[in-house]
């Protein structure tokens, strides 16, 4: 039996949500005058509040604003690595550390499940000793640029449980083979919880 253990991030292993300070971190890192168009992230998440763009969109949209368009993954690395860097040292919950310690020790392969973009959830995932990640993935350019658009679905509510079965399906492990634990913190990911032992 595979035994699987299965963590959201924001407000679950994090103290506080990610996106926006990774963002305004990235802003701040690689293009300080962007932070000047930083009050229109308000205009965005109104529109998102009054239910005229969806979730996806709002995140392409500030990414867009405050990280532009297209940016390469070399220049945006140091950037990557310094906020998982200090998500890791100032942003986790020791009880979050604590249960990983503890699935860990019970052979639990720990697997991050994440609305988060994959390319700064990954660097966080890696640095507590996770075993595998399932997050929002990025759209690449040909040139290998990051692009301010979403490749698939984002890994939330209904879109996790399809993201994580297909997870499951990829890694070779049929779900009667597995015994899955989950761990979160918000009513989106219900489909996952109730889909797990």
């Amino acid at each position: 039996m595979n035994r699987i253990a299965i963590y959201d991030m924001d407000r679950t292993v994090t103290r506080h949500a990610t996106y926006t300070p990774f963002l305004l971190h990235a802003a701040r890192t690689l293009h300080p005058w962007r932070l000047f168009l930083a009050p229109f992230v308000l205009v965005t998440i109104s529109l998102y509040l009054l239910k005229l763009i969806d979730r996806a969109r709002l995140k392409e949209w500030n990414q867009a604003l405050l990280l532009g368009r297209a940016i390469h993954p070399a220049r945006l690395a140091p950037a990557v690595d310094a906020f998982a860097e200090r998500t890791v040292a100032t942003n986790v919950l020791a009880g979050a550390v604590a249960r990983l310690a503890a699935d860990r020790a019970e052979g639990y392969r720990l697997v991050l499940a994440t609305a988060s973009y994959r390319l700064y959830a990954a660097k966080i995932a890696e640095r507590l000793g996770f075993d595998d990640v399932i997050a929002t993935n990025s759209l690449a350019g040909l040139d290998t640029r990051v692009l301010a658009r979403i490749d698939g679905e984002n890994c939330y509510g209904p879109a996790k449980l399809r993201m994580v079965t297909a997870w499951l399906h990829d890694a070779g492990i049929a779900r009667a083979d597995a015994y899955i634990r989950f761990y979160i913190d918000h009513v989106s990911d219900a489909p996952v919880l109730d889909w797990a032992d």
